[in-house]
C-alpha cells in the first residue's frame, strides 16, 4: 500500500489554496496546509475529480509519452472505445484505426474486440460459476480500490475477471508472436491509449499479484491532435475495426450491463453515485440484482479527465458510430462457452488498509471514535473548510488522529479572534 505509484499528482506552484478540490474529493484525501492542498496517498485512488475541477490547473495527471514506444521493436496500439467518439464528422472507425498505424504503430488491436469477450465470458460466469450476488464489474480501476479502501466487505462480489485491456494486451502480444515469431517478447511493445490517469496507475501498480501486460499508457488528449493530422480520408484504408454495437457500448454506462442480455442489473455512473450504491449494497438496501456495472466518471469513460470531447457529444457519436455495425464480431462458440480460459481471471484482490479503521485496536477504535463524535458536537457544522479539511466530521478525526490541531477551526475561535482584534485596535488608539 505505501509503495503504491500515483498517477494523479499536485503542482505546488500553481496551488492557491482554494479547497475546490477539498469538496470534490470522494475519499477525503486532500487536505489544505501551508496555503496549498496536501493529497493523501493512502487515501487517493485516482479518480481524477480534483483535476477535472481544479480552477487553477494545479492537478495534473502523470503518464507516458508516446516517444516512450520507440524502445520497442513492435510497436503495438490498443486504442480504448472512447477514442471514437472525439472526432467531428467521423462515421467510420477505420479511418482512426488506420491513423494509429500512420503515426508508427505497427498494428492496432481494439479493446472494444477483447470487450466483447469479456461480455461473452461474464454470460457463462453468471450463468454457470454461482457467485457472490449482486457480481460487481471489475472493469473500472477506481471503483475497485475505492471497494477495497473504502468497502471490503465487498471485495468477495468483485467479478473476478480482467478488464478488457488486459485481456486485448494478452491477445495482442499472442497474435504478434504468431506472425512474427522472430520477435522476442521485450522487443514487443504495447500501448493503451487511456481515457483516465487510473489507468496508468493500475498497469504501474499491477492487480494483487498480477503484473500488467501493457508496457506504456498515452492519454487520449495526448496523442489526439497528432491522430488528426494523421487520418487521411483520401487514401485507402485498411480494414481493422474487429468489434461491433457491444464493444464499442462499453465506452458509455451502461454499455458493459445491457450486454449480458439479462435484465437484472444496475449502471450508475458519477463517482458521488457509485459510492451511494457501494453504500446500499454494503447495507442490503437494494433490490436483487445479477450484476453492477460502476463508472467512476460520469456517463462512463467517455467522461474520463484525459479525454478530448464533452462526454455527452462523445456518447451521441458512439451511438451514431454503433448504428451501422453488428451487433458483435466476438460470440463465442459452443465449445467456447463451456469453460472460461483461466487467463481471463486474476487470482486475488489488492489488500489495502481500510481508511475508515482508526486503529488496528478494537478498543482503542471505539475510543477515538467516541472522541471524534464529542468534538464533533463542539463544532460549527457548517463544513466552511477554512480548517484545511472538507468537513467538521474530517477535521474532527484528524484532531483525534493527532493530524490537526483544534486552533484550526476559525469559526469556533472567532470571539478569542474578535476579543484580540479590539484589543489590539484600543492599544493603537492608546499610542
Amino acid at each position: 500500500m505505501n509503495n503504491y505509484e500515483h498517477s494523479v499528482f499536485l503542482d505546488v506552484s500553481k496551488c492557491i489554496g482554494c479547497t475546490t478540490c477539498l469538496r470534490h474529493c470522494p475519499t477525503e484525501a486532500i487536505r489544505i496546509k501551508d496555503g496549498h492542498a496536501v493529497i493523501n496517498e493512502k487515501r487517493c485512488i485516482d479518480c481524477g475529480e480534483c483535476i477535472r475541477v481544479c480552477p487553477k490547473k494545479a492537478k495534473k495527471a502523470k503518464l507516458s509519452k508516446l516517444s516512450e514506444m520507440d524502445r520497442f521493436k513492435w510497436k503495438i496500439a490498443l486504442p480504448a472505445p472512447t477514442l471514437y467518439g472525439q472526432f467531428e464528422n467521423m462515421d467510420d472507425v477505420d479511418y482512426i484505426l488506420n491513423g494509429l498505424l500512420n503515426i508508427g504503430f505497427d498494428d492496432v488491436f481494439e479493446v472494444s474486440t477483447a470487450a466483447e469477450l469479456v461480455s461473452a465470458y461474464t454470460r457463462v460466469y453468471l450463468k454457470n460459476k454461482n457467485p457472490q450476488k449482486p457480481v460487481i464489474s471489475s472493469a473500472c480501476p477506481v471503483v475497485i480500490r475505492l471497494i477495497c479502501l473504502r468497502y471490503p466487505s465487498l471485495a468477495d462480489n468483485i467479478m473476478p475477471m480482467l478488464p478488457p485491456m488486459e485481456i486485448a494486451a494478452s491477445l495482442a502480444r499472442e497474435k504478434a508472436k504468431k506472425e512474427h515469431p522472430e520477435l522476442k517478447d521485450e522487443e514487443i511493445g504495447i500501448c493503451f491509449i487511456s481515457p483516465c490517469p487510473a489507468k496508468a496507475s493500475y498497469v504501474k501498480n499491477g492487480f494483487g499479484n498480477y503484473k500488467s501486460q501493457v508496457d506504456v499508457v498515452v492519454s487520449i488528449s495526448d496523442i489526439y491532435f497528432q491522430l488528426i493530422n494523421a487520418m487521411s480520408r483520401n487514401d485507402e484504408i485498411k480494414t481493422i475495426l474487429h468489434s461491433g454495437m457491444i464493444g464499442i457500448g462499453w465506452a458509455s454506462s451502461g454499455g458493459e450491463a445491457t450486454a449480458l442480455f439479462n435484465e437484472a442489473y444496475l449502471a450508475a455512473d458519477g463517482i458521488d453515485n457509485v459510492n451511494r450504491v457501494l453504500d446500499q449494497i454494503e447495507n442490503g438496501n437494494i433490490p436483487e440484482l445479477e450484476f453492477i456495472e460502476l463508472n467512476a466518471c460520469t456517463g462512463g469513460c467517455v467522461g474520463g479527465v484525459l479525454t478530448m470531447q464533452n462526454p455527452f457529444i462523445a456518447k451521441a457519436k458512439l451511438q451514431t458510430l454503433r448504428r451501422y455495425l453488428p451487433v458483435s464480431q466476438n460470440f463465442l462458440s459452443k465449445e467456447e462457452e463451456q469453460a472460461i480460459p483461466q487467463s481471463f481471471f486474476f487470482d486475488e484482490i489488492p489488500s489495502y488498509y481500510p481508511i475508515s479503521r482508526l486503529s488496528e485496536s478494537r478498543s482503542e477504535s471505539m475510543r477515538m471514535l467516541s472522541e471524534i463524535q464529542k468534538l464533533r458536537e463542539t463544532l460549527p457544522g457548517i463544513d466552511c473548510g477554512s480548517c484545511g479539511a472538507p468537513n467538521c466530521r474530517a477535521f474532527a478525526e484528524d484532531v483525534v488522529r493527532g493530524n490537526a490541531d483544534l486552533s484550526g477551526c476559525i469559526i469556533s475561535h472567532r470571539s478569542e479572534l474578535l476579543d484580540f482584534l479590539k484589543s489590539k485596535d484600543e492599544s493603537n488608539d492608546c499610542k
